[in-house]
């Protein structure tokens, strides 16, 4: 798995950061690509709960099927692929007083072959720059809240 990583701070309570992350709502407003991200079931919030996505990269429309793995309030949220393009990603959250850190981990399997190397000329390029621009919408609308 390919991973890129990202720490910014946003200048708003932890708890604020935390409850705007984890509305699935949200997603696509702060999040590179994001053009879908829908819940699959009644629970929309926690651990187990489950969402179909779809990121769209250059001309490319990549659907994912993705289950909170992991969840703990003000503290982080991790998502892990369990059908379609191969994604995991993590955020971290860090209590600073009246700021919060957040740290990303974003990995993703390409499949094998010619597909897999034809779509990883389209991704790798732009992945950094994703994480980037993601980093500095989340910090945007965040600070929007207060």
């Amino acid at each position: 798995m390919i991973h890129v990583r990202h720490s910014a701070v946003a200048d708003i309570p932890i708890d604020l950061a935390f409850t705007y992350v984890d509305d699935y709502r949200n997603v696509p407003d702060w999040m590179f690509g994001v053009a879908r991200f829908q819940p699959v079931s009644e629970q929309v919030s926690g651990l187990g709960a489950i969402y179909d996505s779809t990121m769209r990269i250059g001309p490319k429309d990549l659907g994912s099927r993705v289950e909170v793995v992991e969840w703990e309030r003000n503290r982080v949220i991790a998502l892990d692929s369990i059908a379609g393009f191969r994604a995991a990603s993590s955020w971290t959250f860090t209590d600073l007083g009246d700021a919060t850190r957040l740290d990303v981990d974003f990995g993703y399997r390409l499949p094998g072959g010619i597909a897999g190397r034809t779509l990883g000329m389209l991704i790798e390029p732009i992945v950094g720059t994703a994480i980037r621009q993601t980093e500095h919408a989340l910090r945007t609308r965040l600070g929007q809240l207060v």
